[in-house]
């Protein structure tokens, strides 16, 4: 039988292949020796599975855990494993992932109370053993995954019989002929995206009680081989839930809910109503700085990329002037130290990013004598020469005003060490969504800011879809580092997701993501993304005009009254 070629990137040369070998096949014959095994492949660009077969020439680029899709593949396939424990374990429940949490999911177990109406199962430490149990049981009994293309309606009735109406219904309006479906030992069901080859190929996991439910761990990115400690965040988990009380006030129980209410017209009651719920959280916060009026002097806000940290301190500052206060924004990027005197990262580069690369005694000192009521010039930081420089603008803080400041660093306890902690209010700003795709897909909170990002980028900046993707990675690495770490030192968590913004922001970006070329290193990125958008009904131009000049997503699609 003839031979064919193809080009593995992993190794950097061509190999010979008979037609019809999978990947798992040619992985196994050419990536010995590899750090951590091969869980998935990117041919011509395009994800695929190991059990894909090849009959023509293709460029392979193999993928492990350290890789993105290396990662979602290995969550799925986990997330399906442990639906098949709860199915084995409890037959008349159905398992609920709810939202990603930093190191894990956060899932629940409910059954129908009175034929209608969900219940959600306290579950205890013993009941969380016996899931954990089951599912190492099934992953060391070596099952295949096995994938089946089978018409939309035989998978809707087999996601009817499992439990999952929102899928069920999703699925059912998503106008396709065929879906793939996924089946072990006997369970079927669909995850959206490539899995595993076997259920042995998962070789970590825990699984924790967590706030009545429990939490799904899968392994580190930093390190593949170990699960990293978790610290329950009870900041985070109250936005969380306080997002699920917001969906749950405008009827969203999965993206198909929002689907419904686009093909039923009531789009523009769905963003008056979410909008009313931002301003009334705006409000809020500002009551709380009010209360503390008389030690409060800064309010510090950060948040991660495209997290809308600027709409959030502007429309924060117009309800406090509603307050009686006179909100006063210092530009925290002012305060860098000299290029010179900048810290450098593991590679000898400038690490701009870094806390010490601002001069905290400087901003510190300043700070401290515009709270003794003095006057003091502000800085203006030159970045084509890299220098401070003098700026000619003064301020001085009388009794009403309050500084406002936003940027990475805001929640860093070093940012302040030479300010009294009582004068500091500070704010943490994400996308944190708990809408979810059906009852066990949950929407990434990341993949929705990187949507944000990218069309912003492209408005504000002329940077292409393409840069924007292949920058991300880099962005989320520095949040891991400088953000994330320090948000339950927030007094108040602001959530910046709003329900209508996968509509809108597919109506954006989906034009933008189809322009990224099949060659382009960013493509498999942007196949995925227009797979997951492919699930959303997008608004309409009327609907679009509808959202108020003052709302976060004005930061990112334009059209707002506030300058950034």
């Amino acid at each position: 039988m003839d031979k064919i070629e193809v080009f593995c990137e992993s190794l950097g040369k061509i190999v010979e292949c008979t037609p019809g070998e999978t990947l798992s096949e040619l992985s196994q014959r050419v990536m010995t020796g590899c750090k951590y095994p091969v869980v998935a492949a990117l041919v011509d660009n395009m994800l695929k599975e190991l059990s894909f077969k090849l009959y023509t020439s293709h460029t392979v680029h193999f993928i492990d855990y350290t890789h993105p899709d290396g990662r979602r593949t290995y969550n799925r396939s986990l997330s399906m494993v442990l639906q098949k424990a709860v199915a084995d374990l409890f037959p008349q429940a159905q398992l609920y992932l709810e939202y990603n949490l930093p190191n894990g999911l956060y899932g629940v177990l409910r059954q129908r109370c009175d034929g209608l109406s969900l219940e959600e199962i306290p579950l205890g430490s013993e009941q969380v053993s016996a899931i954990k149990q089951r599912m190492s049981e099934i992953i060391a009994a070596d099952f295949p995954i096995v994938k089946t293309k089978m018409q939309n309606s035989v998978a809707c009735e087999i996601f009817r019989r499992n439990g999952q109406p929102l899928k069920s219904a999703l699925v059912s309006n998503m106008e396709k002929f065929f879906v793939s479906v996924y089946n072990i030992d006997g369970y079927s069901d669909t995850f959206y995206g490539p899995m595993l080859e076997r259920t042995s190929q998962i070789s970590l996991f825990d699984l924790i009680p967590y706030s009545g439910g429990f939490c799904l761990q899968s392994p580190s990115v930093s390190d593949p081989n170990r699960i990293s400690s978790y610290k329950y965040q009870d900041k985070l988990s109250a936005v969380f839930k306080e997002n699920a009380s917001w969906c749950s006030i405008l009827g969203a129980n999965g993206i198909n809910s929002v689907n419904d209410a686009i093909r039923n017209g009531k789009s523009k009651d769905m963003i008056a109503v979410a909008e009313a719920l931002h301003e009334r959280k705006y409000a809020e916060i500002a009551d709380m700085i009010y209360g503390r009026r008389d030690k409060v002097r800064l309010v510090l806000i950060a948040g991660p990329s495209s997290s809308g940290k600027t709409t959030t301190s502007k429309r924060l500052s117009l309800q406090c002037k509603v307050l009686g206060l006179n909100p006063k924004v210092i530009a925290m990027d002012d305060y860098f130290v000299d290029r010179e005197h900048t810290p450098r990262d593991e590679n000898g580069e400038y690490d701009f990013e870094s806390i010490y690369a601002m001069d905290l005694d400087f901003l510190g000192m300043q700070l401290n004598e515009l709270f003794q009521g003095k006057e003091v010039e502000l800085p203006k930081f030159d970045f084509i020469q890299g220098k401070r420089v003098s700026s000619g603008n003064f301020m001085r803080l009388d009794k009403d005003d309050i500084l406002i400041m936003e940027g990475i660093h805001a929640l860093n306890p070093e940012l302040t060490k030479h300010i009294e902690s009582e004068k500091v209010f500070r704010v943490y700003a994400s996308a944190l969504t708990t809408l979810s795709i059906d009852e066990n897909n949950t929407i990434s909170t990341a993949d929705t800011r990187m949507l944000r990002r990218l069309v912003r980028d492209n408005r504000t900046r002329g940077i292409v879809p393409e840069e924007t993707i292949l920058r991300w990675q880099s962005v989320r690495a520095g949040e891991e580092k400088n953000i994330f770490p320090y948000q339950e030192n927030a007094d108040v968590m602001f959530n910046s997701s709003i329900l209508f913004e996968l509509p809108l922001l597919k109506y954006y970006a989906e034009p933008l993501l189809k322009k990224i070329p099949p060659l382009s290193k960013g493509y498999a990125e942007s196949v995925r993304m227009l797979k997951f958008l492919s699930l959303v009904l997008p608004l309409d131009a009327e609907d679009i005009a509808f959202i108020p000049p003052t709302s976060v997503m004005r930061e990112f699609i334009g059209g707002s009254t506030f300058d950034y």
